[in-house]
């Protein structure tokens, strides 16, 4: 029987301390892509949440990026460039002082690149199309262009490497370009990159190629790599993919690939299809697909230590975001036998000892404010918030 204090050591020989992961979460700390002494106390004080931490979405390419998610002057972070070296060396460093691992997620953010749009840049797309919720053109890849993207990928891996991190998770979810490249709704090409669904997964497959190429020269021999991925694209009628789809993606990707875990992406860890049409979840479903010994992480919806153990018994480890916001030390709490020590609603004194950013802070506020949410912690989040939650910091 699987449980939450188990060491677990993946296929490349790595031992994370126990069955948790805490999930790559905006900070919106940046400043001009640069790591913040914000981002390094967040990240520090994060130390003892989870076996491994996942830092968040980290753009690979100049035009991959900034994103202003939920903030009116903050920003991803990027390490397309030597110079974002330095900041990110001190993440990793804050992240292992007390022996877990920290991975960095790669992105290239695609059409969510709206701060791009904003600076004057161009936004990149797999195809040139009306997406009509943007505000700001979009830019159709020529496919060297692509070709290049991918290399940008593993020059980021090499400059992850450099960091100190303990390995890398490429991000194919949440509707950013690897996503967009697998979705039919986003991805008309007729070259190498598009047309059939064979032809859709060769971005994140040649991604995959670069990133592992790169891990095999120059990283050591249990450097993990993971793949994070949003299990279905359906919003109404505009169906990118189903599961039926995603499944045959991680089959392909961990049967070419020696990857750690497959991560995926969800609102809620026991959600069924949205195709109805299966009494299995998507956690079940996915894990039937990934080839062993690729472990598979679950994140989603997750709120209290029996969610917890709900979760376990479809996943090989349980991804935690607003719990690691609430408690930075539920791993470690965990692991001491101290589950009834661990905070489950937001305080002022769990957020001041995870030093969670005001960016971050902003963000949920917005999305209570917004969803009109009264849950416990709520009001905490708008009061810290206070002047500077305004309707530019909620949109969706």
């Amino acid at each position: 029987m699987k449980k939450l204090t188990d060491q677990i050591t993946f296929r490349n020989g790595s031992t994370i301390t126990n069955r948790i992961l805490q999930s790559p979460m905006l900070t919106n700390s940046g400043l001009d892509e640069m790591v913040t002494q914000d981002t390094i106390d967040y990240y520090t004080a994060h130390s003892q949440s989870a076996g491994v931490v996942v830092v968040e979405y980290t753009s690979v390419s100049p035009n991959g990026s900034p994103s202003r998610s939920w903030a009116r002057d903050r920003e991803q972070l990027a390490i397309y460039d030597d110079k974002f070296v330095p900041g990110l060396t001190q993440v990793a460093q804050g992240l292992k002082k007390d022996g877990n691992k920290a991975l960095l997620q790669l992105v290239h953010s695609g059409r969510e690149a709206n701060y791009r749009a904003e600076l004057g840049g161009r936004v990149e797309v797999p195809s040139q199309m009306d997406f009509s919720w943007l505000k700001y053109p979009v830019y159709e890849l020529k496919e060297d262009e692509v070709w290049q993207i991918i290399k940008d990928f593993g020059t980021a891996t090499k400059r992850a490497i450099d960091c100190g991190f303990d390995g890398v998770e490429i991000h194919g979810a949440n509707h950013y370009l690897i996503q967009e490249f697998f979705s039919a709704f986003s991805n008309h090409r007729t070259d190498y990159f598009g047309g059939s669904l064979e032809k859709r997964m060769n971005f994140p497959i040649e991604v995959s190629r670069e990133i592992f190429r790169v891990v095999k020269e120059y990283a050591p021999k249990d450097f993990i790599v993971g793949y994070r991925i949003s299990p279905e694209e359906i919003h109404g009628e505009n169906v990118g993919y189903t599961w039926h789809e995603s499944q045959q993606l991680v089959a392909k990707l961990t049967e070419l690939f020696d990857f750690d875990y497959v991560h995926l992406s969800t609102l809620d860890y026991k959600a069924l299809p949205e195709t109805k049409d299966s009494d299995k979840t998507i956690a079940e479903l996915m894990g039937e697909a990934i080839k062993a010994p690729t472990l598979e992480v679950v994140t989603g919806g997750i709120t209290t230590y029996e969610q917890m153990l709900e979760c376990l018994e479809h996943a090989d480890i349980v991804g935690l975001g607003r719990m690691t916001l609430m408690d930075a030390k539920i791993g470690y709490k965990i692991e001491h036998g101290l589950q009834d020590q661990i905070k489950t609603f937001f305080t002022e004194e769990g957020l001041k000892e995870g030093k969670v950013t005001i960016g971050t802070i902003e963000t949920l506020a917005g999305i209570v404010k917004m969803l009109g949410l009264d849950t416990p912690g709520s009001d905490v989040l708008l009061k810290l918030a206070g002047e500077n939650l305004d309707s530019s910091v909620i949109h969706g």
